[in-house]
């Protein structure tokens, strides 16, 4: 007979230490990929070393490095926007969410690993990969975010959240440290630039996929599993557990409309992460692109953001339990709004590093108060189901943002219009945001249980 895993716990896992920084540390592992490869060196790589100078023809028609990369973000998004809510019901049902984690963890570890050999000329191989490398990272964080409910100690919501980007922002700060040592000192190891580049990326993925490792061996999850329904076990187990994914989402549709206020929320999330999304996706292609600023400088401000980021999320945390969850998140997309007005303008260096700062102080906590409100609203026994919602959301969003600036830097030439209509995502997902009743939201979940 099948023994049960180790990391199925019979007891209650809320609270517990060695839990909790588990899961932590996999925002730890996987923080070097987006910081080093997705923000930091693969924008750069691919629209200096992998694109041609002039772009690349598509049925007679130039696209420039930028516009192709908008167009990577949003494909990659999309196949993750259709994917999830399915994958989260399955994981609630079948108590699977560390399973998932990981394999979808690894699935981009690999892929992103071949990703750092592409060179000049790999324009379609890089795109493809880095769809796949996204895809893996994205649903991993699927699961990832749906354990939060089922660790936190009551009314210690919002300072795990803040611990787990907190420990994001301090492992892919310092790794990318590493990688940008690495990149200055190349000519004194015998590497070209872009066999530097290609190594830090290589060397981020190696630091994904190893300090996941911690994670593999702490994290566990409540033993909750149920059997597979009768009608669902008429066909193959695994087409039974898709369809059973299937049926729980569409239920899950129709508890939402129950759910007003988190309806709401989610409206306003979907709509400001738009422009969130986009300024991470975006920006160093834009100084890179738009401003001309040296490799070095792009760097150095990545480095900055990671480095404010980290302090972000723990002052947001605070500033969050004085004045509540939500009037935090509406401060921090008022400071949204000014960081894509600033950069309008902005054409040095110095004013870059300058909204670097900014963004890093706004970001860690946007990100970390957003996740831990939901938390502690969406109903209880379905976490995976609902943060597999919330998951749709968050990429959803980084389709149309991404792809709206794409479009629009095709058709006026010029990335600092795209940036400026960002604007329009912040205050509206301000105004939707001032709309949702914390206590109701809550209420209405506690009555959908009973």
């Amino acid at each position: 007979m099948r023994q049960p895993s180790e990391n199925i716990a019979d007891i209650p896992i809320r609270g517990d230490r060695r839990v909790i920084f588990g899961w932590a540390m996999y925002d730890w592992a996987n923080s070097a990929y987006v910081t080093t490869l997705v923000v930091a060196i693969l924008p750069i790589y691919f629209a200096g070393v992998v694109v041609p100078s002039d772009g690349l023809e598509i049925r007679g028609t130039l696209y420039a490095a930028e516009t192709l990369w908008g167009f990577m973000v949003s494909a990659a998004a999309f196949l993750v926007f259709l994917a999830a809510p399915t994958l989260g019901a399955i994981a609630d049902f079948c108590c699977t969410k560390r399973r998932f984690l990981f394999s979808f963890c690894y699935l981009g570890v690999v892929s992103a690993a071949f990703l750092s050999f592409s060179k000049a000329g790999d324009v379609w191989l890089t795109m493809i990969l880095f769809v796949i490398s996204q895809v893996g990272f994205v649903g991993a964080n699927v699961f990832y975010d749906a354990f939060l409910p089922q660790i936190a100690p009551e009314g210690e919501t919002d300072r795990i959240s803040s611990k787990g980007f907190a420990y994001g922002y301090a492992g892919g700060g310092l790794q990318f440290a590493i990688a940008l040592c690495l990149l200055a000192g190349h000519e004194k190891i015998g590497l070209s630039e872009a066999e530097a580049a290609r190594m830090g990326m290589l060397t981020a993925v190696l630091w994904w996929g190893g300090f996941a490792l911690v994670t593999v061996s702490l994290l566990r999850e409540p033993r909750m599993t149920q059997a597979l329904p009768e009608d669902f076990r008429r066909v193959p187990l695994g087409l039974g557990y898709i369809s059973l994914g299937i049926s729980r989402v569409w239920k899950t549709i129709r508890k939402l409309r129950r759910l007003r206020h988190l309806l709401l929320f989610l409206a306003a999330f979907l709509v400001y992460n738009e422009g969130i999304q986009t300024v991470i996706q975006m920006a160093t292609i834009y100084g890179k692109q738009e401003l001309h600023l040296s490799t070095m400088v792009l760097m150095m401000t990545l480095l900055l953001v990671q480095a404010v980021a980290f302090l972000g999320a723990l002052l947001l945390a605070c500033v969050s339990e004085r004045i509540g969850a939500k009037r935090a998140v509406i401060v921090t997309l008022t400071g949204w709004s000014g960081v894509v007005f600033y950069a309008y303008f902005i054409h040095s260096a110095i004013e870059y590093l300058v909204l670097g700062g900014i963004i890093g102080l706004v970001l860690g906590g946007s990100q970390a108060i957003s996740r831990s409100f939901y938390a502690s609203i969406i109903p209880e026994g379905a976490p995976a189901e609902f943060f597999g919602f919330y998951s749709v959301v968050n990429k959803f969003s980084a389709v149309w943002g991404p792809f709206i600036f794409a479009i629009i830097r095709h058709w006026t030439g010029s990335s600092r219009n795209s940036i400026l209509f960002l604007i329009f995502f912040f205050i509206l997902g301000i105004l939707l945001l001032s709309l949702v009743n914390e206590k109701k939201a809550r209420e209405a979940g506690v009555e959908l249980v009973l």
